[in-house]
Parts: C-alpha cells; sequence; structure tokens
C-alpha cells in the first residue's frame, strides 16, 4: 500500500470514528440513517477518503471490498446500495474464527457453500459475492498448485501465470508475486470475473470451482453476460453479508483509533 494512500484512509477513518462515537446513545440496530444526526456528511467524507485512497492507489478498492467481508463497511465505484450502519467493533479480534471460518483459495464448492450457509448466506450469495475478485491480487502462493496442477484451467491462462509463479518453490522463492484475480479488466469493477471463469482462467482453485461443472455453473453465466444482474445481486448480498451478527448499542464499541481497542 502506498503510504499516500494509506495516510489518507487513516485521516478518513479517524474522521468518521471521531464523529461516530457522538451517535452512541442512538438507535440499537443497523440502519442506513443511523449517523444522519450525528454526522450528517459521513457518506460524503467516506467517499471523498476512499477516492483520493483509489486515485494513490488503485488496488486500495479491492482492500476495502476484503476489509468488508471481514467486517466493516464502505461504499465504492460499482454497484451502490444503501448501506446499514451502525456496527460495532468487537473488543477482542476472534483469531480462530479468521482461521476456520474464513474460505481458502483452495476450498472446493462444497466447502464454499457449507461455510456460506454457515453464516445463513445462500449460494446465491456465493457466487454474487465472489464477484468482489473483479478486482485485486493475489498471492503466487495460493494459486501456485492451481496453475501447475488443476486439470480445469485454460492452457493459455496457465501458461502465462506461470511465468508469473514459478517453480520449485522450495525455499518459498516467489511467493509473493502478484497476479491480478480478474486478468480481463483487473482495474474495474465489473463482469470480468465470470467472463473469466467461464473460460477456464479463474486464478484460484475455489474461484472456479463456481464454474466446474456445478450447481453455480448458471449463475456464472448469468452474471457473465448479464452485467445488470450481477450488480444487482451483488448489491443486496453485500446488505445481507452486512447484517451477520452485528454487535449493536452496548455490545462491542466504535473505536477511536481502528488499530486498537478504546482504553
Amino acid at each position: 500500500m502506498a503510504p499516500a494512500a494509506l495516510l489518507l484512509t487513516r485521516t478518513a477513518a479517524a474522521t468518521v470514528a471521531v464523529a461516530c462515537v457522538l451517535a452512541l446513545g442512538a438507535m440499537a440496530q443497523l440502519s442506513p440513517t443511523f449517523y444522519d444526526a450525528s454526522c450528517p456528511n459521513l457518506q460524503a467524507i467516506v467517499r471523498s477518503g476512499m477516492a483520493a485512497a483509489v486515485q494513490q492507489e488503485p488496488r486500495m478498492g479491492a482492500s476495502i471490498l476484503r476489509l468488508f467481508f471481514h467486517d466493516c463497511f464502505v461504499q465504492l465505484g460499482g454497484p451502490s446500495w444503501a448501506v446499514p450502519l451502525g456496527r460495532r467493533d468487537a473488543p477482542f479480534p476472534n483469531s480462530t474464527g479468521a482461521g476456520t471460518d474464513l474460505p481458502g483459495p483452495d476450498s472446493d464448492l462444497d466447502g464454499l457453500v457449507a461455510g456460506f450457509a454457515a453464516k445463513g448466506l445462500t449460494s446465491r450469495d456465493l457466487a454474487a459475492l465472489s464477484g468482489a475478485h473483479t478486482v485485486g491480487m493475489a498471492r503466487c502462493a495460493n494459486f501456485r498448485t492451481r496453475v501447475y496442477c488443476d486439470d480445469n484451467v485454460s492452457p493459455a491462462f496457465a501458461a502465462q501465470q506461470r511465468q508469473v509463479c514459478p517453480v520449485p518453490a522450495a525455499s518459498g522463492a516467489g511467493d509473493d508475486a502478484l497476479a491480478p484475480l480478474d486478468s480481463l479488466t483487473p482495474d474495474e469493477f465489473d463482469n470480468g470475473y465470470y467472463r473469466s471463469l467461464m473460460t477456464g482462467a479463474g486464478l484460484l482453485h475455489s474461484d472456479q470451482e463456481l464454474f466446474n461443472n456445478g450447481a453455480l455453473d448458471s449463475l456464472v453465466r448469468l452474471y457473465g453476460t448479464n452485467a445488470a444482474a450481477f450488480s444487482s445481486d451483488f448489491a443486496a448480498s453485500m446488505v445481507r453479508l452486512g447484517n451477520i451478527s452485528p454487535l449493536t448499542g452496548s455490545a462491542g464499541e466504535i473505536r477511536l483509533n481502528c488499530r486498537t481497542v478504546n482504553s
């Protein structure tokens, strides 16, 4: 992450955090209008901070989408939706949950479906939310096995990625090399991710599992040929994602500093 982008993001986050503290006595449920009275400029603050950060570092958009998946909120380019606000931060990180609940790059379809179902999300949510991989990068360590060993990968795509991710890797050489999750339009939030899957060019094993002669093939085809359908479903699924077991009211806290619990 570029220093300027990091500074802009932290500045925006700090500004919002201070404003958010003013709303501690507000209603204890998520709502798109949660901060309307205490911080009416919140949307403009977040949008401005994110626009500046993405301009300095295009990968920032993907980073924030991943943060949302890991329990955050934000609005940025691509589809728009009314984000339910008011989630509190947990007082302690759930390191066990981070290691067991989040899907890994080598997950198969059954594991992905089961993991999402455990959080109250459907297979359609899985297909739509995976579209967040239309932006962002992955480390060689997470896709080396895919491009060397999987039998459902496009030969041309595999050859291209092997140039980025060489072997042998016994010493970890090349593990940190990066490749775009969507090789068609890596810096645009669109349906290129699904079009890549339809040609066998999913970068991660878990990506290609969505289009591998299985139950989600039809949804991948829909999103790959109908960008409006993807945008609509992605927005709806992001709202459902944001409503997973939120801490509200006196449960949890709104941090003054995102990196540490309040003293």
